[in-house]
């Protein structure tokens, strides 16, 4: 008998009777899974169902209660329910993450943004608030040219003028100023528009349920800082919209996390514009409010901007891309 090569045993390559040392090493906690764009597309569109339904009941809650309170119950809600789902599968290490300070400012962001976000539905109509919210991407690439100094060339900046001018149509500002209500859906749309970057670039390495874990965890403590502003005990009725409002952002939390990680943002990020039609449906049926033509034209020019833009960005890649040495 020969003896085997010393570069064989070397590698590990050697039969012993026991496993190869190749299998000694164990993957990765979280393995980002294969992408499926037709499931994440799915995803999106049930994330708006359940997002369009979660503004609503905040809606409805806001008229009665204070608005910390309806914040901070819409998030502890979901954090309570996740909880009980994830925690006995995966325990504590479901929160083990190399990017704290990510998921702490991230949830920081998503808790003002959510915040402004109530008190635009609360102060103008549903469909009208959320049209607003559609020029998030908008903001995110104003916020790129200006802070961090990315190039924009006629095209881009050719869409974000047009982009803005429906959301002036949307907004329909009076002779002296905007209202209110618009004035927080714009803060909100410019917070939200760094908020899908971060997640996108934080699905490598975490997972879906790391992901919503923080965030649900981290919104819930800033938001129980506003019940420090007023509280009032709920009727058995208000309290179970409270319970159907947090289980219905919850549905929309988890189900767009995923959509984020199975498929690109290019490919998914379209089909969050449904939300607008199930929050038009929703406004004319609770509240009567009928969509004016200019909300109507207004939308169409944001979400044409949003998607042109989204094209733009994702048609330059490639070729920057392949002018890398």
């Amino acid at each position: 008998m020969t003896a085997k090569p010393a570069a064989l045993k070397q590698a590990g390559l050697e039969n012993s009777g026991s496993a190869p040392a190749s299998r000694a090493i164990s993957p990765p906690a979280w393995i980002k899974p294969a992408e499926n764009i037709p499931l994440g597309i799915l995803y999106m569109i049930v994330a708006t169902v359940a997002f369009a339904v979660t503004h609503a009941l905040s809606k409805w809650l806001i008229a009665n209660y204070p608005i910390g309170q309806v914040m901070f119950a819409r998030s502890f809600v979901g954090l309570i329910i996740c909880s009980a789902f994830v925690l006995p599968q995966r325990g504590l290490s479901v929160f083990a993450t190399q990017k704290a300070n990510a998921h702490v400012l991230r949830g920081l962001s998503q808790s003002v943004s959510q915040t402004f976000s109530v008190l635009a539905f609360a102060l103008m109509p549903l469909a009208g608030a959320i049209a607003i919210n559609f020029s998030a991407p908008l903001w995110a690439a104003m916020v790129a040219i200006l802070w961090l100094r990315e190039r924009a060339g006629l095209a881009r900046w050719g869409v974000l003028i047009v982009g803005f001018l429906g959301v002036i149509i949307v907004t329909n500002p009076g002779a002296d100023s905007l209202t209110l209500g618009a004035i927080f859906a714009l803060l909100n749309a410019i917070m939200l528009g760094t908020v899908t970057v971060a997640v996108r670039g934080m699905t490598g390495t975490e997972s879906p349920g790391t992901l919503l874990m923080w965030q649900l965890a981290t919104v819930s403590v800033f938001h129980s800082l506003l019940l420090l502003f007023g509280f009032k005990w709920a009727t058995p009725g208000d309290f179970l919209l409270f319970a159907a409002c947090g289980v219905a952002n919850l549905v929309g939390q988890y189900f767009w996390t995923k959509s984020l990680v199975l498929a690109p943002t290019t490919a998914v990020t379209p089909f969050f514009y449904f939300m607008l039609v199930w929050a038009i449906a929703i406004g004319f049926v609770v509240w009567g409010e009928v969509p004016t033509v200019g909300l109507l034209v207004g939308s169409c020019i944001v979400v044409a901007a949003g998607l042109y833009l989204l094209w733009h960005e994702a048609s330059r890649r490639p070729a920057a891309a392949a002018a890398k040495p």
